[in-house]
């Protein structure tokens, strides 16, 4: 009986290919199958860029998987366990896969929800997660900005156009980090100069990447369009 294969998820960092650890490296090496995020449109994610500058063997299959941007369950449930079969086929013939994800695997990431669709469907795959740099702290090195010292507290917000919401995140932390920023940007500056806060953040979009851009001067965001991968610190 073939042995069953082993699901990586490696976390790769925030953009910058250094930042890959010593243990994602050589999981990279080992695994025949590399499994990563595929754009619809042809542009290569982060984890697909930096996955390809650690691979080069010939032998490895480059395994693009297609994840649906809908909210429909139906077809989200139909698509998932479409690629959750094309990844299954590999691990069935005893190869192990390893799918690369941007940050973390186990923070806000697609691996996620394949490591738990995988698990439902099919519970046999040893699964094994490798921890990678998530966005934010790549932001904080960036900023030199300590994120928490001592007792301070954080919070790590994905950003709403709930405002107050938002405000009470702020009141209840020493320092707030706002993931996806981008698409509230004009409502959270507001937020932040009705509560004396505006020169107490600092913006980043794509960070530690070579496309990294950083602002800390809020008055030079107001009109400004940014990516979606776009984070706030705030620091009270």
């Amino acid at each position: 009986m073939t042995k069953i294969g082993t699901l990586y998820g490696l976390g790769v960092g925030p953009g910058d290919p250094e930042l890959i650890t010593v243990k994602s490296f050589r999981l990279l090496q080992q695994s025949p199958v590399i499994a990563y995020p595929k754009k619809r449109m042809g542009s290569k994610s982060y984890a697909h860029q930096i996955a390809e500058l650690y691979v080069q063997s010939p032998d490895k299959e480059m395994l693009g998987l297609v994840f649906p941007m809908t909210r429909d369950k139906e077809i989200l449930e139909r698509e998932w366990n479409n690629t959750v079969e094309i990844v299954w086929e590999r691990l069935s013939e005893g190869k192990d896969v390893a799918f690369v994800t941007e940050g973390d695997p186990m923070f806000y990431s697609t691996f996620i929800h394949m490591m738990r669709v995988m698990h439902e469907e099919h519970p046999e795959v040893p699964i094994v997660t490798v921890p990678g740099v998530s966005s934010f702290l790549g932001a904080a090195s960036r900023f030199n900005l300590p994120l928490a010292d001592g007792d301070e507290q954080i919070g790590i917000i994905p950003a709403t156009e709930d405002k107050e919401a938002m405000r009470k995140a702020i009141e209840n932390h020493d320092t707030v980090v706002f993931l996806k920023v981008a698409k509230v940007l004009p409502m959270i500056i507001g937020l932040l100069k009705e509560m004396g806060l505006a020169e107490k953040a600092a913006v980043a979009t794509k960070v530690t990447s070579s496309e990294e851009m950083v602002w800390t001067d809020m008055r030079e965001l107001e009109r400004a369009e940014l990516s979606y991968l776009t984070l706030m610190v705030v620091k009270k």
